[in-house]
């Protein structure tokens, strides 16, 4: 897959897919990256730092994303589900009708983030920032809210 600046429209890398047909990007600086409806299943993007990227309508289903950085970026109906998000930045992330079912959001970082109509049912969002961010719409479904901190800036118990 070849991968794109989404603001100057330069080429950025060239990735393949590893023995088991995932990709690798393990702490990859793809800062800004074009990756609209990109197919990611199960992918290990730990660390990687995806900043202002455009992952709209990709499907990052079972994606390794511990310590990712998504500041700002853009995953308007992807699909990350049961995706590992554990302690990634998703602060002010449009992340309008993304479905996140079942995604581990322990400790990440929500804040300010739309996510308006996106599917939550049976995330764990365990002592997660959801100050300011926009739920309106949201199916919050059976997720685990212990100790997070909820979009009016109280700590839910």
């Amino acid at each position: 897959m070849k991968i794109y600046n989404r603001f100057s429209g330069k080429f950025m890398r060239e990735i393949e897919k590893n023995q088991e047909g995932k990709y690798n990007l393990d702490g990859a600086n793809l800062v800004g990256a074009n990756l609209v409806g990109a197919n990611l299943v199960g992918a290990n993007l730990v660390g990687a730092n995806l900043a202002g990227a455009n992952l709209a309508g990709a499907n990052l289903t079972g994606a390794k994303l511990v310590r990712a950085n998504l500041g700002g970026a853009k995953l308007v109906r992807a699909n990350l589900s049961e995706a590992n998000l554990s302690e990634a930045n998703l602060a002010g992330a449009n992340l309008v009708g993304a479905d996140l079912a079942g995604a581990d959001l322990v400790r990440a970082k929500l804040g300010g983030a739309n996510l308006v109509g996106a599917n939550l049912g049976g995330a764990k969002l365990v002592r997660a920032n959801l100050s300011e961010a926009n739920l309106d719409g949201a199916d919050m479904a059976g997720a685990d809210l212990a100790g997070t901190i909820m979009p009016n800036g109280e700590r839910h118990s």
